[in-house]
Formats: C-alpha cells, structure tokens, sequence
C-alpha cells in the first residue's frame, strides 16, 4: 500500500521541489526531474511484484476521507488491467524525461515541473477508485499538458492546446453531468451516509446492482460517459484534435500524450462504461465496434497520402486505437486482454516512433519525408530502431503489435455481442493498410537517392539516445515472444468482468448474485470494506 502511494505522489513532491532549484541550473533540473521519475518506475516495480495476478479484485485498496459532505474519499486501488497501465505510465514517463534533455532548450524549470506533474495526474487516473478522485485527476492532466503542447510546440502550439483543452473540456463535461446524477441517484438507497449522496465508485456500482437504473437513463448514462472516453481515445469521428495536438507537441509532448494519455479513454470504457452499465454497453457494443472498423480503415488511408512523417504517425494512432475498442466492445476474454495488451503494445510502439522522429527533427529540422533519402547509411543503428518500431507497429509476428492486433480480431470474430465476421473481416485490411503506408515511409526515408546535401553529415544516434530507446526495444520483444508474461496480469480480471456481461446477457445473473461478485472483487485485499460498505 505504501508503495502505491509513493508511486503516486512522489512525481508530485519532485515537481514542487523543482520550485526552488535556480532556474539557470539546467543540468541539476533535467537529472533531478530524470531521477524522481526513475525513482518512480522502480517503487512501482515493488507494487508489481508484490501484485497477485490470480486475484481478480482490486488489490493495495487504500481509503481516506476527503470531502464527507458528499461522500467523496481519496480511495485508491489496482486490478490486473490498471497495473499493467501503471507500469506503462512510470515506465514512458522516464523515458520521455531523458529524451527531452536535448529537446527542450527554454524555460526548462517549468517544463520538468509541468511533466512531473503529468505523470502525477496520469498515475492517479489509473489507480481512483472513486469517481469524484477521478475526475479530480482527469481534470489535472489538462493543464500540464496544455502549457507543454502551448508553450514548447511548434508553430502554431497555440491553435493545437487550445483545441485539445477544448475537445477534453467539452468531454468532461458530459462525464461530470453522468457523475453527479449517479452520486444523486444512488444517495437515495444508499444509507450509510448521513448526507445521503455519495460519489463512490465502489458504491455506485453496488447501488446500481441492488437498485438497478432503468435502461433509458442507463443509454444517457453510457452516452455521456462514453463521449468523454471516446474523444480522448480518439474514436472516430472525434479524432480530429489529435493530429494537431501531435504535430504540434514537442516529442516528449507527443510520446506521453500517445504512450499513456490516449490509454485513459480507452481504459475508462472499461472501468466505468462496461463496468457500471453493463446492458446499455451490451446495447451499444455494435454501434461503437463500427466506428472503431471505421476508425481502423479511416486512420490507415489519411496516414498514406500525409506528407509530414509526424502526422502519419499521429494519424496512425487513431487506426491502431480503433483495435483496442474493437476488442473492447467484443465483449469476449481474446478479444479485452488483445485491448489491454494493445494499449501497452500503442504506448510502447508509437511512442518509439515518436522518439525517433524526434530524433531526426533535431538533426534536420525538417519532418518532410521528401527531404529524406538515404538516412541508411549514415545512420545505421537508428535506422534499425526505427525499423523495430515501424515493424512492431505492423504487427509483425515476433513484435509486440502481432499480439494485440490477433487477439482483439480473435475476440471480435467469435463475439456473442457482435454477432457478425464483417467487423474482424474490414478491420483486418486496416494490418494491410498498415503495412503499406508504414512501409513506403520507411523505405522513402530511409532508403532511395539522397535527396537533399544534409542528410549526408548526420551523426548517427549517441549514448543518451541509445538508452531511450534500448529499454523499449527488449520489451517489444518481450510482448512478441512471451506475452503471457504480460497477459497473465490482467487475465483474472478480465475473465471475471466478461463471466459478469455474459450472465446478464443470458439473464442468468440477477441483482443479489451480481452484488456478491461485485463486492468480492473490490474487497480481496480489504475484506473489511464489505462490513463498512454495509453499515
């Protein structure tokens, strides 16, 4: 439990703590931010061990009281899929630190603070338990990352951050308006708060299961949730912030936001959306599985004719995206641990390209890919990265990407929810799609005559770069060659959700039978939490 809350709240302390360094003091800021952050990953490898994957409930539960007017309480805890989303989130941010050290060239200070407390804000959306702590931490995210896209982007940084504040904002404020008819609703029935209202997550969905909601006001309700996480993931036709936000962010700005920011929509359609209205999701689940192929089909053919090597990347996003909610709303065990697993697979992959365009930017200045040419050979090693990459990105079996991209088609394929090939068959020519643009970018960069002079005298990747991107190199392989590792995480708590949506799909699952699952799976760590819930 300590370790949990160090790993949330010490990227927080590194942040103020960068108040007082003296601005001019460059090289003490970057290795002081670089060192918290380390630090960070390496108490979060202590929760990960201490971590047990065969226990689908909510594990290193921690409560304290907060605002008891309304019953909201800093409750905090993991289950296989928010550990792996934990471990990616200290994992990229250490990362992305190092590799900001040659990239961010003003206002330093601020930049290591604002970052810092990204990935406080980020690491507390994956582990709330409690809706208004949610939305507290879902709403801090917005602020750093505005200033880092709006202060260290690129030319027009301005018109991007405000467009992604915009999009999110607009988002939040139908999740808002979902949780405060919840926290009214269930404070009717529930009658251990002598206010009478509550914003528990946990109670919420216990208060949902003895005293369900009628189905029309559990369709607003997914709705509303459901446009929130659907903007941030992006899910077409609400991407359109995204290629901005990207090509205009600076690399570490682009690496986190697609290694670990877009994961927060993709994860709360499954944390809240399938969690808290399950038979409106099970309503919904064809109609979100389309605009997911569609996304799949759309992201792949804009990615093709771009001409900015950063925005095919950006738009490539929102392509493998639609993979992870295809196998989402598949509804099927194949088909959620390919999502989770492909949410790692995105950060990893994406990211990488990200860190490698980054690199290249800052020896050319350039993103054109028709002023690239015959990158191979002057830059050897970061041709093979890059390489690594692009092709895990493809979905090359032995990479990480084949994993995630085979199973969410496996789930979709043989879903009960769906009942239809078409949405594995269309998404499929999204892994062609894929191949072709991904592949005649590489070729056009890398390969062919040397277009222009400069690319001649570029120097090859040095000793901070390489160990960028090394680390991510041995886990795309990892992922590829023995994802077990991985999947075994979060296979207890992905089966027990599922078993849950089929019961009540079949209508063999009534309120009291599906009240003792839910209460089983948040109170493995802290059996007491039943008997306090009850009183």
């Amino acid at each position: 439990m300590a370790a949990l809350l160090i790993t949330l709240f010490l990227p927080l302390l590194g942040s103020v703590l960068l108040l007082f360094y003296n601005k001019e003091n460059t090289k003490a800021i970057k290795y002081t931010a670089f060192g918290i952050s380390f630090l960070t990953f390496l108490i979060s490898l202590i929760v990960l061990f201490g971590f047990n994957s065969g226990n689908p409930g909510f594990q290193y539960y921690f409560e304290a009281k907060w605002i008891p007017i309304i019953d909201a309480g800093f409750r905090i805890g993991l289950d296989g899929m928010s550990m792996l989303l934990l471990m990616l989130t200290t994992f990229i941010s250490t990362i992305t630190i190092l590799s900001s050290f040659s990239a961010i060239d003003k206002r330093e200070k601020e930049y290591y603070m604002m970052f810092l407390l990204l990935q406080f804000a980020m690491t507390g959306v994956f582990i709330s338990l409690d809706l208004f702590l949610f939305f507290f931490f879902w709403e801090i995210i917005l602020i750093p990352m505005y200033f880092i896209i709006g202060i260290w982007g690129g030319k027009d940084r301005i018109y991007a951050s405000v467009k992604f504040f915009i999009f999110t904002a607009v988002g939040s404020l139908f999740m808002l308006t979902a949780i405060v008819w919840l926290g009214y609703y269930t404070g009717s029935f529930i009658l251990h708060s002598q206010y009478g209202f509550t914003t528990n997550f946990i109670l919420i969905r216990n208060a949902l299961l003895n005293t369900p909601i009628p189905i029309e006001v559990q369709r607003w309700l997914f709705i509303a949730f459901a446009l929130s996480f659907c903007i941030k993931v992006p899910l077409f036709p609400f991407h359109t912030w995204l290629p901005d936000a990207h090509t205009e962010a600076p690399t570490g700005g682009s690496v986190i936001l697609a290694g670990v920011l877009l994961k927060m929509g993709t994860y709360g359609l499954v944390r809240f959306n399938l969690e808290l209205f399950p038979q409106a999701s099970i309503e919904f689940a064809p109609y979100i599985a389309w605009l997911a192929v569609i996304g799949i089909v759309y992201g792949a053919l804009v990615s093709m004719v771009q001409t900015d090597v950063k925005r095919l990347v950006a738009f490539s996003s929102v392509s493998h995206l639609g993979f992870v909610v295809l196998g989402i709303f598949s509804m099927t065990v194949e088909g959620m641990q390919g999502a989770i697993i492909q949410m790692v697979n995105h950060g990893l992959t994406t990211g990488m390209l990200f860190l490698c365009v980054g690199m290249i930017y800052e020896r050319r200045h350039t993103r054109d890919i028709a002023e690239f040419g015959g990158i191979a050979r002057v830059m050897p090693a970061f041709t093979v990265f890059f390489a690594i990459a692009m092709l895990g990105s493809v979905g090359l079996p032995g990479l990480n990407g084949f994993v995630g991209e085979l199973f969410t088609m496996l789930g979709a394929f043989r879903s009960p929810f769906l009942h239809s090939w078409a949405y594995t068959i269309i998404a499929a020519t999204g892994v062609i799609f894929a191949a072709v643009y991904l592949l005649w970018m590489f070729q056009r960069v890398m390969f062919g005559p040397v277009t222009n002079p400069k690319n001649e005298g570029l120097k090859d990747i040095n000793k901070r770069e390489w160990a960028t991107l090394v680390p991510i190199v041995v886990f795309i392989f990892w992922i590829g060659l023995h994802p077990l590792t991985f999947l075994n995480i979060s296979d207890s708590s992905t089966e027990a959700l599922i078993q849950r949506l089929e019961l009540i799909k079949s209508g063999k699952l009534n309120s009291n039978k599906h009240n003792t699952i839910s209460n089983n799976k948040i109170n493995q760590e802290n059996p007491n939490q039943i008997q306090k819930n009850k009183n």
